[in-house]
This record gives C-alpha cells, sequence and structure tokens, in this order.
C-alpha cells in the first residue's frame, strides 16, 4: 500500500509541475466544465515587476483596474501557472495583482527561515510595497495555507478572503495524499531548492484550526468534490468555524478547480467580492 501510495502521490506530483497550476482535472477525473474562452489577459506578455519586501525582490504582474485583489498561488507553482481567462474575469472588476513566492519564479530569497509564517508576512509586505493598506484576497492551495496566516496574523491587511482548495493543516487523515507529495519532495535533493523549502514549510506548519474561530473578515471557501488532495470535508469543517463564512461546492471539480472552471470560478468570485455584506 505504500509503495502505490508513493506512486500515486510522484505521479500526481508530476502532473502538477508539468501544468505549473496546481492539479487539474487530469488528475482526479473531473472533466473541464467550460469550452476554450479568449482571454484579453496574457501573463507572458505582461511586464514583471519586484517590489523589495522582507529582504528580498518578489516578482509581480498586475491586470486590471479597480479595488486591489491579491492572489496567492499554490505549491509548486508559479506566476505563469494561474489560468488566463480566470485572471481575465477577475481584471475586468479588480486591480489583480499575481507574484511568486520567495525562492520560486522570478522572485528572489535570503537566509530567512522559509515558513507558511514568513509567506503570508511577504503577502503582507507586499501590499505595504505596492502602495495599499488592505487587499481582497485569494489564496489557493497552499496559498490559502497561507492566507490563512495572513488574516489571523494580519486581520487589517485582508478586505475580503477567498480560501480555493484549502486545508488547516497538511496532517490530517483526509490529507494522507497531500502529505505524502510534500514528504517525498522534501526528502528529495534532487528537487529545486525552492520547491523543497515551500514542502518543507507545510509539514512544520502547525496549522490554523484553534484560531480559525476567531477571523471576522469576509470569507469564503470554495472547493471541489473530486479534489483529492484536500477534499471537501476538510472545507467544510474550516467554514463551520468561520462564523457567517461562505462555502461554494462545485460537483466533479479536482483540486485548484480555478484551472477547470475558470468562468464558474470568476463568476462567483466576483460575487463574493462584490455583495455588501453589512447588517442593515
Amino acid at each position: 500500500m505504500k509503495g502505490t501510495l508513493a506512486t500515486y502521490a510522484t505521479m500526481i506530483l508530476a502532473m502538477c509541475l508539468i501544468m505549473t497550476a496546481g492539479c487539474t482535472g487530469s488528475v482526479s477525473g473531473g472533466e473541464n466544465t467550460t469550452g476554450p474562452t479568449a482571454s484579453a489577459v496574457s501573463i507572458n506578455d505582461t511586464p514583471i515587476r519586484y517590489a523589495e519586501v522582507n529582504g528580498v525582490n518578489l516578482a509581480y504582474r498586475e491586470f486590471g483596474a479597480g479595488d486591489p485583489l491579491l492572489m496567492i498561488i499554490g505549491f509548486g507553482s508559479v506566476m505563469e501557472g494561474w489560468n488566463e481567462t480566470f485572471i481575465d474575469i477577475l481584471a475586468d472588476k479588480y486591480h489583480v495583482y499575481i507574484y511568486d513566492h520567495r525562492a520560486m519564479g522570478h522572485s528572489g530569497d535570503n537566509d530567512a527561515p522559509y515558513t507558511i509564517e514568513q509567506l503570508a508576512d511577504d503577502a503582507a509586505g507586499l501590499m505595504d510595497a505596492l502602495g495599499y493598506e488592505s487587499m481582497n484576497v485569494y489564496g489557493v492551495s497552499m496559498g490559502s495555507s497561507v492566507s490563512q496566516q495572513l488574516v489571523i496574523a494580519h486581520p487589517e491587511h485582508v478586505r475580503k478572503l477567498v480560501l480555493s482548495s484549502a486545508t488547516y493543516s497538511a496532517r490530517l487523515n483526509e490529507t494522507q495524499l497531500l502529505y505524502s507529495i510534500l514528504a517525498g519532495v522534501a526528502a528529495d535533493p534532487s528537487q529545486p531548492e525552492g520547491l523543497r523549502k515551500e514542502a518543507e514549510a507545510n509539514l512544520a506548519w502547525d496549522g490554523t484550526y484553534d484560531e480559525l474561530s476567531g477571523i471576522t473578515n469576509d470569507v469564503m471557501l470554495i472547493t471541489g468534490t473530486a479534489d483529492v488532495l484536500t477534499p471537501e470535508s476538510v472545507a467544510v469543517r474550516i467554514a463551520g468555524e468561520i462564523d457567517g463564512s461562505w462555502l461554494v461546492r462545485f460537483k466533479g471539480i479536482p483540486h485548484a478547480g480555478s484551472s477547470s472552471a475558470p468562468e464558474e470560478y470568476g463568476r462567483i468570485v466576483l460575487t463574493f467580492l462584490g455583495m455588501d455584506e453589512s447588517p442593515a
């Protein structure tokens, strides 16, 4: 059984890295619910900018105009991994920022400890460097872990928060496959240094469960029923701890579903961000 699990984990990791967008329908069998859609956004054709944040140069790109929306990418992925249709839909209403975590993609690194807490501090620092006191935030997979840590440590920096394919720890019974992938990468010296640092940070992360109930920001969780890495039951548990949070489940959609169903994900994110939830 252990051998089978390790082989399956390696296959999923390879697919994730090839697609650079997290795991999509090719891994878990979910079908893309939308056909090809022309996008006005071209990530590769958009200039890379840099901001000095916590002693490193973080690379970022920006799209659209309006209220700011910071996109926090997941494990093993870089800016180019975002689905362009999804970003295009969001950029029609918001000023969207995407960036690479330290030691990944176009961003630099230093000798500071590499932790989920540090990545959350980087997100807050990037907002400051870009001239914003706060932003709306969308985090996917590991990016949702960073986003949870961000809203707990820096709640004043977060307007509304979307957690996609979220878990509050990699050490749950439901996330054994995810844990196996992370442990395999962390122990493999042939993997890129930045990837191993991300894996080690996830494994060392204490998680957020005990602090979820203290979150008072507006939060929406999005999950797919075919997610084998961060199953929907975990999102349900998180939603139950955050008072007033939204929970949206997409049938048959796998991990990091914005790549499989960009239009559906884009529409629900715009609905949530645009909703005035203030008491009457």
